[in-house]
Parts: structure tokens; C-alpha cells; sequence
């Protein structure tokens, strides 16, 4: 069954397994096992004078050779699919997300020392979807006696505040928009600002970004449906913090990445167009993908534009803050078990910084929740013996 037809079962209403069902759980941790490793292998990779897309093609890779040496075997009959489930990006600086240059890209930029660099990676096994974003600073040298300072320090320590307060918040029975005023108050307090449009998706199998939402920043034109959280639900939550005003605008730079919109259909008329088409529904028929990924991607360039034009794809442009403005990203994927929200990607934050601001009692009071609940002791005969005398 390949991903296409799982995407009908899913909107069917049809139950494709949740994490109530070992098998998928660990599904969801294969998945997130190979997204770590090629996060701390870019993060190894980013030096001054790299190529960005030598770092995108380095993710993609790695997800794509570790994907090939697990499931191999058909299960009941079926190949397990499995590969990138979003195109590795590298971000840089004012550059807030979805930078995936082609090979065809007349001009290629490189890392230099200083810059921040927001990495983007996804992979999925059988359907089941694990992402991660993580920031960096190239060439990072802080120490505790030399800690980053400044607007640097003040949204790196935002952005990674809020992601600590969100996870503590994904408890069932918690709703979106208590994250949402969480993220809010922590924006406040660094004096930055969240980026205007970012999701947090609840996802699914084959489905990315799925209907029930958390809005990282609330405008009077943006607004969604408060909806609570329930146990066995999967998020990738998505953070995105700015020292200019949050809201991102596309430049001259080209949109690379893509996905199939699964409920439209064309006859198109241009042979580029068709080709890509085809394609797209072959290898990329349910999640994103990159231009770069295709067989002639310079056909791939001219198709597109047909294929927007007619809501074929939805296209994820390259969005940018002013020059100079300062970006922090992390993303991570949550499994709302039992025990309590489990992030399984994402890395430890380890950049020394000190920031002159500080958090308040209900911010403290946020941090302090436990994401893990306590497991009840049973009570021996003698303890309760004791209890009575």
C-alpha cells in the first residue's frame, strides 16, 4: 500500500495505528534515532567556508543510507517504506526557514564564523514522521567564563525556554492556546518576538501537518480553534524566535521545497509540468520534498510553475527577516504517552549564555511542572500496619 492510498485510509477515519501500538512507537523512535544522527552530524559539518549545500545534501544523505539498513524485509507482504520525510534546510541568519539550494543555483553560499545556522531534518519509517530543528552558531566558542551575551543570548535562551515550557505544557486535557500564551509570556520576557505563521502540527501517519495546531504567535488574522490534547498524540513542535518584529517576508530567493496537495488534480498541459507531476505522485505522493531530489531538476524548475499555478503543490518559500535581525529555531517531535510527553529528537543545547533577563513566578512555576508522572506505590501490609497504628 503505497503512501497515497494510506493518505485515503487516514481521512477515511480508518485506524492506521497510534502509539498505543508498540509497533509504531517504535517506528516513531527509528525515525527519530536516524533525524538525531544527522543532526549532530551537520552540526559536526558546520564550519567556516562549508557550502550550505554541501550541509542539506550531507542530512538528506544520512537519513537516506541509515533508512536503507533498517526494515528491509517485507512485513506481511509489504515493503516498509521509509526515507526523508522533510528536505534537509539550512537557514542562516536573518534567513528564517526552508533554505534548500539547488545544484543548478548559479551562485552557492558558505558558512563563515559568527553566523547562526538553523538546520531543519526529517525522516519517516512506514509513514510514522519524526522532525527536528536545532540552531547553531558557526564556530561557537562561548565558554561559562565567556558566555554569549546580547540579543544573541536573549533569543537563543527564548527559543529554547519556550521549547522546554511547550513540552511541559503537551499534557492531555492541556489545551493549544496554553502554549501559545506560555510562548507568548517567555517572547516578553527576552524582549524578542515569535515568527508570525509558525505551526506546531499534530502529525500522523503519512500527514505532516495535521489538522489540530498550536499557533506559536496569535495575530488579529490569525487565529485557530482551541482544541485540547489527548494521550497517544504526536506533535512536532515548532519554535521560531526573532530580535526584529517576527514577521518574515520572501525576497529573491527560489522556493525549493514542495508538497503534493493530495486533493487536487489537472490535466496539465506543458510536458515539464507532466513529468515532474508524475513524478512527485511516484516518489514524493504524501510528504515535502526538494527540487534537488528529482531526476532533471532543471525540468523540475520549469514543471513547478504550472503545477502551482494550479494547487497542484503547496510550496514552503524562503522566508527572511531584515538584515540583521537575529533567528533562533528549534523544532522536535513529541509522543504524548502514558507516562508523559516524550521529545524524541532534538539536541542538548550546549552554547554558554547569559542573558540580564529573568523569568517570573508563573514562568518558574511552568518550568518546574514535570513531564513525567509519578507512578503510584502499592502499599505493603506493613506500611499500611503502620499507617493504622
Amino acid at each position: 500500500q503505497r503512501a497515497s492510498e494510506m493518505l485515503v485510509t487516514e481521512t477515511e477515519g480508518e485506524d492506521a495505528g497510534d502509539i498505543s501500538n508498540s509497533d509504531v512507537c517504535t517506528k516513531y523512535r527509528e525515525a527519530a534515532k536516524i533525524v538525531n544522527l544527522a543532526l549532530e552530524g551537520l552540526v559536526s559539518q558546520a564550519k567556516p567556508g562549508v557550502k550550505v549545500i554541501d550541509l542539506c545534501k550531507f542530512g538528506d544523505n544520512v537519513i537516506t543510507q541509515k533508512c536503507s539498513s533498517i526494515y528491509q524485509k517485507k512485513i506481511k507482504g509489504r515493503i516498509i517504506e521509509k526515507g526523508v520525510a522533510f528536505p534537509t534546510c539550512a537557514s542562516v541568519n536573518e534567513c528564517v526557514c526552508h533554505n534548500c539550494p539547488l545544484e543548478s543555483d548559479e551562485h552557492h553560499s558558505t558558512l563563515a564564523s559568527g553566523d547562526m545556522v538553523k538546520f531543519d531534518v526529517g525522516c519517516y519509517i512506514d509513514g510514522y514522521i519524526a522532525v527536528a530543528a536545532h540552531t547553531l552558531i558557526v564556530g561557537d566558542c562561548s565558554t561559562p567564563d565567556k558566555p554569549i551575551t546580547g540579543p544573541q543570548a536573549d533569543v537563543l535562551q527564548a527559543a529554547h525556554l519556550a521549547s522546554d515550557i511547550a513540552l511541559k505544557l503537551l499534557q492531555p486535557g492541556n489545551t493549544n492556546s496554553q502554549v501559545t500564551h506560555a510562548i507568548s509570556k517567555v517572547a516578553d520576557t527576552f524582549c524578542v518576538r515569535p515568527i508570525v505563521g509558525v505551526l506546531s502540527h499534530q502529525m500522523k501517519r503519512f500527514v505532516i501537518d495535521g489538522n489540530k495546531v498550536i499557533l506559536l504567535r496569535e495575530e488579529v488574522d490569525q487565529k485557530v480553534e482551541n482544541q485540547s490534547f489527548e494521550l497517544n498524540e504526536v506533535y512536532s513542535v515548532d519554535i521560531a524566535m526573532s530580535t526584529g518584529e517576527g514577521k518574515p517576508r520572501e525576497n529573491q530567493a527560489r522556493t525549493t521545497v514542495f508538497k503534493r496537495a493530495v486533493d487536487k488534480n489537472y490535466r496539465l498541459k506543458m510536458r515539464a509540468s507532466r513529468y515532474l507531476f508524475n513524478e512527485v505522485n511516484s516518489k514524493f505522493p504524501a510528504l515535502p520534498f526538494s527540487l534537488r531530489s528529482l531526476d532533471d531538476e532543471r525540468q523540475a524548475r520549469m514543471g513547478v510553475v504550472e503545477c502551482l499555478k494550479h494547487e497542484l503543490l503547496h510550496s514552503y518559500p524562503v522566508l527572511h527577516e531584515r538584515a540583521g535581525d537575529l533567528v533562533a529555531h528549534f523544532r522536535f517531535t513529541v509522543l504524548l504517552l502514558p507516562s508523559g510527553p516524550t521529545r524524541i529528537t532534538g539536541l542538548p543545547f550546549t552554547s554558554n549564555l547569559s542573558s540580564d533577563k529573568t523569568i517570573d513566578s508563573e514562568l518558574a512555576a511552568l518550568m518546574a511542572l514535570s513531564t513525567k508522572k509519578k507512578k503510584r506505590k502499592k502499599k505493603t501490609k506493613t506500611s499500611q500496619d503502620e499507617i493504622d497504628h
